[in-house]
């Protein structure tokens, strides 16, 4: 084991609250293009950058997942992981990323990228959540407060 189950769970929940942060920035830029206040090159060349980011996060959480034993939460983490790691490599040789700014605004791919986005940031509010409980269940298993013969010690 590489960490101990709570610091394993802070570790992420930290990812996961930067992959919400990530999300909801993807979801105001997206929409930002949408409503024509950024042109398609600016906006596609900013959430390219941070597609690989994300990426390897979620990978790397899901890792460490698996090799601490959670398979519970590795299979919640892994259709996430998968969809991620297929959305990356769809991508067609010469395009500049997984958002192409000549494509975006056909076919309804703005759409599908919002509405992607919008699942990622459902499934990584409710894993946050997961993996507070989890932490909190995991600090409570250790018992904090100090018994000696049936008297709770109150100095700290």
């Amino acid at each position: 084991m590489i960490f101990s189950d709570p610091v394993l769970f802070a570790v992420c929940m930290l990812e996961t609250g930067a992959a919400l942060f990530l999300l909801v920035y993807f979801i105001i830029t997206l929409s930002d293009l949408e409503c024509d206040y950024l042109n398609a090159q600016q906006c596609c060349s900013t959430l390219n950058q941070y597609v690989i980011p994300k990426m390897v996060g979620h990978l790397s959480m899901t890792a460490i997942l698996l090799l601490h034993g959670h398979w519970v939460l590795f299979l919640t983490a892994l259709p996430i992981a998968l969809w991620i790691l297929y959305e990356y490599f769809k991508v067609p040789a010469g395009n500049p990323g997984v958002y192409d700014p000549t494509e975006i605004h056909n076919r309804g791919q703005l759409k599908r990228h919002m509405r992607d986005s919008l699942i990622h940031l459902g499934y990584n509010l409710l894993a946050f959540f997961m993996y507070l409980y989890c932490m909190i269940i995991s600090i409570l298993k250790d018992n904090p407060i100090k018994q000696r013969d049936d008297e709770i010690q109150t100095d700290f």
